[in-house]
């Protein structure tokens, strides 16, 4: 008898890739000492290379850094990064320089929370393949902070609207978990708390079938920008029956015929310096290797 696999467990959905976080800052010089210094992170070489913005690489993944008043995501972004004592070095090289500002971080038994210059916490964790698929460097997940009651209707609005699965989880909160690619995840964490006035901070992701919930979303008045051929954005969660706004935050939906559909992101090796350097060992890989393989 064949052997039997359970393939709905490669199911994605029509979310196939998160690409980025974009939130606005004041300073690219601190926001380089942040992200490029203390996590060790990449600004791309390629694109937007100057001072009016900043796309710092993570794996497959981004932060777009565009300059203006500052933004501060309503949550936290997940990273995640090998090496924790080389990572506590780095950010320890950079609290001098970033005195003065929001820059904060602190340790937990399951990773490490750095705080930017402006308020965005970062939660940065090491490699876990049971939980964060087969990544050494990337983002994968972005928790947003909702309202009590809300996440109901999330864990609805996704997969009616954008064909995304959706599950609702509970532990330190109630959750809404929408799947946006392999192993990435927007979560919806409920919380008592009050939450700031929404900022304009926007993600992203890539999806299959673009027409199909662009048509949804129009029937329901919720495009907020038509971008270009490759790309639309809605800011607003509704709940399906009622269409009231259950949490907002922009999304910026690209076709998987964008051109810039998994373009290839230079990865430094921070690890590497002018007094250490060795030849084949500027890069990073961002993935596991096949050592590590468990198929």
């Amino acid at each position: 008898m064949p052997q039997q696999f359970d393939r709905s467990a490669e199911d994605l959905g029509n979310a196939i890739h998160f690409e980025h976080v974009n939130i606005t800052v004041p300073d690219q010089r601190l926001a380089t000492l942040f992200y490029v210094t203390g996590l060790g992170l990449t600004r791309d070489p390629h694109l937007m290379v100057s001072d009016t913005n900043m796309w710092i690489n993570a794996g497959r993944s981004q932060f777009h850094l565009p300059d203006g008043k500052a933004q501060v995501l309503r949550g936290r972004t997940g990273l995640v990064i090998e090496g924790r004592e080389a990572l506590l070095a780095r950010l320890a090289s950079v609290k001098s320089k970033l005195e003065g500002t929001a820059f904060t971080y602190a340790e937990h038994n399951d990773y490490v929370e750095a705080t930017c210059p402006w308020g965005n916490r970062i939660r940065i964790h090491e490699p876990d393949a049971a939980r964060f698929g087969r990544i050494t460097l990337g983002i994968p997940y972005v928790e947003f902070d909702v309202p009590t009651g809300s996440a109901q209707a999330i864990c609805a609005f996704y997969p009616e609207i954008m064909g995304m699965p959706a599950a609702l989880r509970n532990g330190d909160g109630k959750v809404a978990a929408v799947q946006t690619g392999r192993d990435q995840h927007l979560l919806f964490r409920e919380t008592d708390r009050p939450q700031p006035f929404y900022d304009g901070h926007h993600v992203q992701m890539y999806i299959t079938d673009f027409s199909g919930p662009y048509r949804k979303l129009l029937a329901r008045d919720l495009i907020s920008r038509e971008d270009n051929q490759y790309q639309y954005r809605f800011c607003d969660i509704v709940d399906l029956d009622s269409g009231k706004p259950v949490f907002t935050v922009e999304h910026e939906v690209r076709s998987a015929t964008h051109p810039m559909f998994m373009r290839p992101l230079v990865n430094r090796n921070p690890a590497v310096n002018n007094r250490n350097y060795a030849y084949g060992h500027d890069q990073a890989s961002w993935a596991m290797g096949p050592d590590q393989y468990e198929g």
